[in-house]
């Protein structure tokens, strides 16, 4: 079949799939996929286009464009994202309407280093999958289609092909009217279409539409409408088996000379060698696209080079190896390993009040302490080893350095001091082996500006007499608050990524099924 169907993962509107291709067979969707190699060359066919794309350049496939690739004599590494219409439709009024284009061969053009740039931190954000990552990718996406729609989405028609005309500001009422126009003909073209009917719509002279339609798409009404049909009929053409006549009526032609003649000038060729050259590359039960997932570290590499900025926001700050916790209830050798000393000293100096409240609520629940280090801890209400309902885990991005700094402070202005100049980022890794069933994971997470505020807080001995400023700052320095609810088949990871001075308190606890609670007469 020709038409793909996306599936969107985890809830979000976004899909991402980085890899070497060797062949990607002709489909289209309905949803908008923006192209984008990160490394080697491809070869794209966009309708009756073909077109070798090369590291660094990116290609709009617009929804409903029939499309494929193949490699060329190289690997490749090609990012192809896809937006969900059906969701980021609700935010852009225009976005079904808008068609957009890129001009690739423009190296100079700051408007596609910036599309480089939002789609190399989309990238790292699925690629690292921290806290919130998923708010990140839909803002990041955000941010590209306002990007699309600014810079890349209205254009003219120069001997059949595309040219981006979409600086010129003045053009955005004229480019919504060419949209519903366009869309309106792709929604009637299958049937008697005339341009009276359509300046009737638009409350225009017929004059001054079809003046309109040749400066904008550099052809007549006519010859726009063939165009319209002729590209329709590609998807009959290749996805069925009807005859020549019958696609030739089905798509709004009064003749099958008419048929073959527009569709010659457009594709080069009659339908039926088109068909005969091309129905073996489309997407069937047997014929299925070919290509190879590539890793994440090389996906990073490729980003490093290209978008250098972007790659040393996500990673250049990771400096220290991740704290990796290892926590196995089957190993009956297994001890309760750590001292929590160095932790306990820290967090009992007055000054240290403020960083001390994560650690407080946790020893306030008196739990066995089954894994300990400088800046962890982790606990559980049940004996270790042995199956676990419940396991408390308390994180904080404290270095060697930091931890030196902590244990001299005399006040809590020089702890504010050390909050702000510290930068590091610290990544926790806590696997848990053995745990089975459904588990309800809550996550409380002091970031560094929430430690700041509260530190802040805790120093200032003034009423605030504005009471709006004195909510706004309350809410500035609220932890955040996550809960979701998993299914474990013998192992949970749990991943932790702090910047600056913060703190993240993780509480896992199993989920009873309904049949705990059934009660029996005594």
């Amino acid at each position: 079949m020709l038409k793909e169907k996306i599936f969107y993962k985890n809830g979000l509107p976004v899909n991402v799939i980085t890899a070497n291709i060797e062949e990607y067979p002709i489909h289209f969707h309905d949803d908008i996929e923006v192209v984008y190699v990160l490394g080697g060359s491809i070869i794209m066919r966009n309708g009756y286009y073909t077109y070798k794309l090369k590291q660094g350049d990116i290609f709009i496939v617009n929804d409903r464009e029939m499309h494929s690739f193949e490699r060329t004599d190289e690997d490749n590494m090609v990012m192809m994202l896809q937006l969900d219409l059906a969701y980021f439709s609700r935010y852009y009024d225009s976005l079904r309407h808008c068609f957009f284009v890129t001009d690739s061969d423009d190296e100079t053009d700051e408007s596609l280093e910036t599309l480089r740039s939002i789609l190399a931190r989309i990238m790292m954000e699925v690629i690292q999958k921290g806290q919130g990552y998923e708010h990140k990718v839909i803002e990041s996406t955000h941010n590209l289609i306002a990007n699309l729609i600014s810079d890349f989405q209205y254009f003219v028609m120069e001997d059949g092909r595309f040219k981006n005309e979409t600086r010129n500001k003045g053009n955005k009422i004229l480019a919504g009217r060419l949209n519903r126009i366009t869309d309106y003909m792709y929604d009637n073209y299958n049937r008697k279409l005339t341009l009276g009917e359509i300046a009737k719509n638009e409350h225009l002279s017929i004059y001054y539409l079809s003046h309109i339609i040749k400066e904008a798409t550099g052809l007549s009404f006519q010859d726009l409408l063939n165009y319209i049909r002729v590209e329709e009929s590609e998807k009959l053409l290749l996805g069925t088996n009807k005859k020549i006549g019958a696609i030739a009526e089905e798509t709004g032609f009064s003749a099958v000379r008419y048929y073959i003649k527009h569709f010659e000038n457009w594709f080069g060729m009659h339908p039926l060698e088109y068909r005969e050259k091309y129905i073996n590359k489309i997407f069937s039960r047997e014929i299925e696209a070919r290509y190879d997932l590539c890793s994440p570290s090389k996906i990073e590499d490729a980003i490093r080079f290209q978008v250098k900025g972007v790659y040393a926001d996500y990673i250049d700050k990771i400096r220290t190896k991740p704290v990796i916790v290892d926590i196995d209830i089957h190993d009956d050798e297994s001890e309760i390993t750590g001292d929590t000393s160095q932790i306990e000293g820290i967090m009992n100096r007055p000054a240290n009040k403020v960083l001390a409240e994560p650690y407080r609520r946790l020893m306030e629940m008196k739990e066995n302490i089954i894994r300990s280090g400088s800046n962890f801890v982790v606990t559980t209400r049940d004996k270790f080893p042995g199956p676990l309902n419940s396991l408390s885990i308390l994180v904080y991005s404290f270095d060697d350095q930091l931890i030196e700094s902590l244990k001299e402070i005399k006040n809590q202005s020089e702890l504010l001091k050390i909050a702000e100049e510290y930068d590091e980022k610290m990544e926790f890794l806590i696997r848990s082996n053995g745990l089975d069933g459904e588990y309800r994971i809550l996550r409380w997470r002091l970031d560094s500006h929430v430690i700041k505020g509260m530190i802040g807080k805790a120093m200032d001995s003034k009423k605030q007499n504005d009471p709006r400023k004195a909510l706004v700052e309350e809410l500035e320095i609220e932890p955040s608050v996550y809960s979701e609810t998993v299914i474990c088949s013998d192992a949970l990871s749990i991943r932790s990524i702090l910047e600056g001075v913060g703190a993240e308190l993780v509480l896992i606890d199993r989920q009873q099924t309904s049949t705990t609670y059934t009660q029996t007469d005594d």
